[in-house]
């Protein structure tokens, strides 16, 4: 129960006036709540990258591994030691326009799945502002990052045609799906 400030008379419920003493009571205001009509979600709206950001990273990252692949292979020859980064499978030559496996795509993997996976972001996306994230929007992780490279490292042609075809909405490619990421930009 409240009392008047002026008498200490205790007020009766919904007072406007002390009936002892006649000092207006304040009466506290409740606070306004402002309602409108169309609240945005709460999901956040992601900005997807574009093709070409994705492909000019890729390009730059690239570049990268083959400057550190190029330079091992450098150390290993003047060192005289055998360093044939290139395994050759016993499948059709067409066959490997769509998958390469070999020692590049080999330190791209780890690459992309160490930095993307700590950090969301290769060199070549860090110069381009995209990053990679998972659907939602929430960070990657060192699984999903691994899962996303296994398309970029090997299967790259094969990757981005499927997502094309399936998944162009989104702008993700087959293993982007898979491993529930986007490429968005980073403001």
């Amino acid at each position: 129960m409240p009392f008047c400030k002026n008498c200490g008379y205790e007020l009766p419920e919904g007072a406007t006036y002390c009936p002892k003493c006649g000092t207006p009571v304040a009466i506290p205001e409740e606070p306004i709540t402002a309602v409108t009509p169309s609240q945005p979600s709460a999901e956040p709206t992601l900005k997807l990258a574009f093709w070409w950001e994705r492909v000019l990273a890729w390009l730059i990252d690239v570049v990268i591994i083959g400057a550190v692949t190029g330079l091992l292979r450098l150390i290993t020859f003047l060192l005289g030691l055998a360093f044939n980064p290139t395994i050759t499978p016993s499948w059709p030559d067409w066959v490997s326009f769509f998958i390469s496996f070999n020692l590049d795509g080999v330190f791209r993997f780890l690459y992309w799945t160490f930095m993307e996976g700590s950090r969301g972001q290769s060199f070549g996306k860090m110069v381009m502002r995209i990053k990679v994230v998972h659907v939602g929007g929430s960070p990657m992780n060192i699984g999903s990052a691994a899962v996303e490279s296994l398309g970029k490292a090997f299967f790259l042609p094969l990757d981005l045609l499927i997502g094309w075809l399936l998944y162009s909405r989104k702008r993700q490619r087959i293993f982007n799906y898979v491993s529930q990421t986007v490429v968005v930009k980073v403001s």
